[in-house]
């Protein structure tokens, strides 16, 4: 008899039988090279959402960048106009000339529009001049009228002497913003002093009037007061 191949049994009819061993390694194997290309694809998927992550992460970096870039120069533009404007002689500024400075601020755009409206108006005159200006110019006086009368409009600081001589000696350097002093004023703010200073003499008027009934009453007390 013919000795057994390596993972064989050999029966007594001489047919050879595969083991249960030898059964099993092609579907192992099989099981193995799909782990294997399954771990692959794993890995290939990771690395994918890893540069994607790293991607959003640079375009929000640079979205960030430019949001900061264009605050900047908006802010450097209004201190700009602001230090175009302060009346030379002023060592500081009351609140009530802040905000009429900041009324000429808000509309130092009127001129312009009234020039486009006026040149639009013309007959025969196919669209209309410089819309997209004209658009953003609207939306931008609207957005800093309702913070002046809301919350308040942001501007260098001129109500305190130091704050408005940094603001005179800024040289347009946008990295030396920083060391302006900024501060929030709203329409309230000169309309709340004139009504505190109303009511407060309202207040003086009602108790000298108090005083003076009280006076009165006690002249009345000792004009009736009974002699012994």
């Amino acid at each position: 008899m013919r000795a057994a191949a390596p993972g064989c049994e050999t029966v007594q009819s001489g047919v050879r039988r595969f083991s249960v061993a030898s059964r099993m390694a092609p579907c192992l194997k099989h099981q193995r090279e799909k782990a294997r290309k399954k771990k692959s694809s794993t890995h290939i998927v990771e690395k994918l959402l890893k540069i994607t992550r790293e991607a959003h992460k640079q375009e929000k970096k640079e979205k960030l960048k430019n949001e900061k870039a264009l605050h900047l120069n908006l802010i450097g533009e209004k201190l700009q106009w602001f230090q175009n404007e302060l009346d030379p002689p002023k060592m500081r500024y009351s609140k009530k000339d802040a905000c009429e400075l900041i009324e000429r601020y808000l509309n130092r755009f009127s001129s312009e529009l009234e020039q486009t409206e006026l040149h639009n108006s013309i007959k025969d005159r196919q669209g209309r001049r410089h819309q997209a200006r004209e658009t953003v110019i609207k939306q931008m006086m609207e957005r800093e009228r309702q913070q002046y009368e809301g919350y308040g409009l942001q501007i260098p600081d001129m109500l305190h002497a130091s704050s408005l001589k940094t603001c005179r000696e800024w040289d347009l350097d946008l990295k030396k913003l920083t060391n302006i002093k900024m501060r929030k004023l709203c329409v309230n703010d000169v309309v709340a002093k004139k009504h505190k200073k109303k009511t407060h003499n309202l207040t003086i008027d009602k108790d000298l009037g108090q005083l003076e009934l009280k006076g009165k009453s006690s002249d009345l007390d000792e004009e009736m007061t009974p002699v012994a």
